[in-house]
């Protein structure tokens, strides 16, 4: 399947920068984004039907990158704290350490909340996309190579 995505290439990278916007407006950061977009895999849902053939986001992965999305807001922050921030943090290296090692109880509802978020967005990534890929005329090629 990896030829129908080497396919698209040139339409992602359009795609991607008519939806900055998005992101943007969104509660994650580009650097946040590039991280769920690596953990996202594309697919075509009932590829076999011309008429019900769709481009859904796989997210199945999203939990897995979770920690590191929550490095790269902590680094956001402490770069845009400057010093002292620290001192109010009010646990620091020891709740960084338990959420690593899943004993912060308080961030799974967090998470799920940021995964159900990068889900809808990554979603409506794949519908861009799609609707891209059709006004190109592309999208009948692209789902009949899904399917070989």
């Amino acid at each position: 399947m990896t030829d129908w995505t080497d396919s698209i290439v040139g339409d992602r990278m359009t795609v991607d920068r008519e939806f900055t916007d998005q992101v943007e407006n969104s509660e994650f950061t580009s650097q946040e984004w590039g991280l769920i977009m690596t953990a996202t895999e594309l697919d075509i849902e009932n590829a076999e039907d011309p008429e019900n053939a769709r481009m859904v986001a796989d997210t199945e992965k999203l939990p897995q990158i979770m920690p590191e999305l929550e490095n790269v807001r902590s680094q956001m922050g402490s770069m845009a704290g400057g010093p002292g921030e620290d001192d109010s943090s009010g646990g620091g290296l020891l709740d960084s350490l338990k959420g690593a090692i899943g004993l912060d109880a308080g961030s799974s509802g967090s998470d799920q909340e940021r995964i159900e978020a990068a889900e809808r967005l990554t979603q409506a990534y794949a519908d861009e996309l799609q609707r891209h890929l059709e006004s190109r005329d592309k999208w009948e090629q692209v789902r009949i190579a899904y399917l070989e």
